[in-house]
């Protein structure tokens, strides 16, 4: 597919525009329901929102804390209610609404390193907070954005499923994370078990595509920020990690999809299984596929983990049961670069 575009970066198209149209054709069985999105200035919520948005005839309550962002982000607010406080905050009682997309989430590695009883109390506490509010008013369906990361260590060479996890080193202060969502998710299912709220739990793979901000610091965008400048792809690690990813509209998609017809409980890893691969392998096709030639990979590895990387692991995530709830994913790993590079916010 890719082959076909010689000059990549002359080559503009409106990706996030085909996205957000897609993704509005696809959530019609949410016409005429209100919906709350949490976490409305991060990558995953404020594409939920915008594509609610296009749709047109999907009420939006979007969630934030931070006003100015809202207004950095959101070009056209037509449709969108807004709702500015902590996500640890209780939620108002007059507020009304028919589903949930739970996003809101700390999603900086060295913010695990640096700050990790905020990164546990904003998963758990947030959590809670939603949680009771679909007790109290009978929501019709929460869906909960969990992470890979709750796997821990993996060594198995076929695919993994959702309830097959590793370990979890809890003396390793950047588990803060992972423990973390791990406990939401066990939240979830007790509030499911008995208080019959109907919380399914998505749990995604790393997932990036068009519409990532210029300012994203994670590891795809850091190779992909190389690359295209024509640098080396500096590794912090031996890169022998296998890494899981899906493309933005394939994610949502899945969140969609979750909501409505997902098991009350249960959970759903969201993945492209055709992306895996391993971080070197990554950087390698980042660099010889968007660099014009100009990049190497070169390895930098200190002796502390300063970076907060997750500990190495040889995962592979199965996407069986979700796809058995009738989702593809479309988007393959090289193309998912190809559009995050053309079309950055």
């Amino acid at each position: 597919m890719l082959e076909k575009i010689h000059n990549f970066m002359e080559f503009k198209m409106n990706y996030i525009e085909e996205d957000l149209n897609n993704i509005a054709e696809f959530i019609k069985n949410l016409e005429s329901s209100t919906v709350l999105v949490t976490g409305a200035t991060g990558l995953i919520g404020s594409l939920c929102v915008k594509a609610m948005q296009k749709n047109g005839k999907i009420p939006v309550i979007a969630m934030a804390r931070n006003e100015n962002k809202v207004k950095a982000l959101y070009e056209e607010t037509e449709g969108i209610k807004f709702l500015y406080q902590e996500i640890t905050d209780p939620l108002p009682k007059d507020l009304r609404c028919d589903y949930i997309i739970h996003t809101a989430n700390p999603t900086s590695s060295k913010y695990f390193i640096s700050n990790p009883v905020e990164v546990i109390d904003c998963i758990y506490e947030g959590t809670k907070q939603i949680l009771e509010f679909a007790r109290i008013n009978k929501i019709k369906g929460v869906v909960y954005l969990s992470s890979m990361e709750v796997f821990g260590v993996v060594n198995e060479a076929r695919r993994v499923r959702e309830d097959e996890l590793g370990i979890i080193d809890i003396q390793n202060i950047r588990s803060c994370y992972s423990e973390g969502k791990r406990h939401a998710e066990l939240l979830c299912k007790c509030y499911a078990e008995e208080y019959d709220v109907n919380v399914v739990i998505a749990r995604l793979a790393q997932t990036f595509g068009a519409g990532i901000p210029k300012t994203d610091n994670r590891v795809f965008k850091q190779f992909a920020n190389s690359a295209t400048k024509g640098e080396d792809i500096v590794l912090h690690t031996t890169g022998k990690s296998f890494g899981n990813y899906c493309y933005t509209r394939d994610a949502l998609k899945a969140i969609f999809l979750i909501l409505t017809k997902g098991k009350k409980g249960d959970v759903y890893t969201v993945v492209n299984e055709e992306t895996t691969t391993t971080i070197s392998q990554m950087a390698s096709m980042v660099a010889e596929r968007f660099s014009r030639g100009q990049s190497k990979v070169v390895f930098d590895i200190p002796e502390n983990n300063l970076y907060g990387y997750a500990p190495e692991t040889r995962l592979k995530l199965s996407s069986k049961k979700l796809r058995d709830l009738g989702w593809e994913p479309e988007i393959p790993l090289e193309e998912m670069y190809e559009r995050m590079i053309n079309n950055e916010k």
